[in-house]
């Protein structure tokens, strides 16, 4: 009996530690990597045409709705590159990375489909070609994306950002545990970008400009906290830039609620995490211990899922 031929590749979530909003001024960023919440995209032969298995799609890939252009998309460049267009197999694509919770769901789903798709055909992958050819997906999905989810989504170690100038991984010596939680929310990262640009256009410029700089300082404050092994300062730095991203309309009721939850459940600080008005949020805790106990309680709280990060030393 013939063995069936398999491809498989992985990917992760990731998180934006501190930094959002701020960045697309040219601010600092900081993001990690979440393993605890992954992508696993699987092909295997197929006598029939291309087919796609996923949480919102169940069919031909040339059947599939706008709505999953970017996948799409992937697929077709993979096989394009490949010399591979007359293929016949089925991609399934399970994934535990919620969509639009600013966790880089589409740029993982594509980070995992890509090397799914060259394991498949046993064709060593680079990480410069996987980053290009998810570049494409992601303008698909976004329109002007940045890069960073292509590059956490594929990794496993943390990078400092600044839009169009520096991206470099970052050494940190911190021992804590990052909590993360996720509201059910849908984001609306496009609506909060466009509020603070707006307000940057208005009587209140000033006042908004302040905040923006002073993430940005927070952020290299951050920085200094991860190599130093600053737990308690960094914890005080998260839970100050979540005010700063109230102030600029980033935060929701929701998260709001969260981020008080854990900080009256003894974490070290708290923060809402990515885009915003929705999505997720975040906390930090000294030991595993006490990071179970905010998840326990932010579930209680309203939670639909909650994830560990044990952020040990890295490079």
């Amino acid at each position: 009996m013939e063995k069936i031929k398999t491809g498989v590749g992985h990917a992760n979530g990731k998180i934006i530690l501190i930094g959002e909003h701020s960045v697309v001024y040219r601010k600092p960023a900081i993001a990690f990597p979440l393993p605890s919440a992954y992508i696993e995209a699987e092909v295997t032969d197929s006598a029939n045409e291309i087919s796609i298995e996923c949480d919102f799609y169940s069919g031909l890939l040339t059947d599939m709705p706008e709505l999953l252009d970017s996948l799409k998309k992937t697929v077709e460049i993979c096989l394009d590159r490949l010399d591979k267009k007359n293929s016949r197999f089925k991609l399934v694509i399970n994934s535990a990375v919620p969509a639009e919770r600013g966790m880089g769901s589409s740029a993982a789903v594509a980070v995992a489909t890509v090397r799914a798709i060259y394991d498949y055909f046993q064709i060593p992958l680079t990480q410069n070609e996987l980053l290009d050819i998810v570049a494409v997906s992601e303008k698909i999905a976004h329109g002007n994306p940045s890069g960073l989810d292509a590059l956490m989504t594929s990794s496993d170690t943390p990078y400092y950002y600044i839009k169009g100038s520096v991206c470099e991984p970052l050494a940190s010596k911190l021992n804590a545990v990052l909590i993360v939680g996720d509201t059910g929310k849908t984001g609306r990262t496009k609506e909060a970008v466009q509020t603070i640009a707006d307000m940057l256009h208005s009587d209140k410029s000033q006042q908004i400009q302040m905040y923006i700089d002073r993430l940005g300082r927070l952020t290299d404050d951050v920085r200094q906290c991860l190599h130093a092994d600053m737990p308690q300062t960094l914890g005080q730095k998260m839970t100050e830039a979540h005010y700063c991203l109230q102030q600029l309309g980033a935060s929701s009721p929701e998260l709001d609620k969260l981020v008080m939850t854990a900080l009256t459940h003894q974490a070290l600080g708290a923060k809402l995490t990515g885009g915003g008005r929705g999505g997720c949020m975040i906390a930090l805790a000294e030991t595993k211990q006490a990071a179970a106990n905010i998840a326990r309680a932010l579930r209680n709280a309203g939670a639909v899922s909650t994830w560990l990060y044990e952020m040990g030393e890295t490079l």
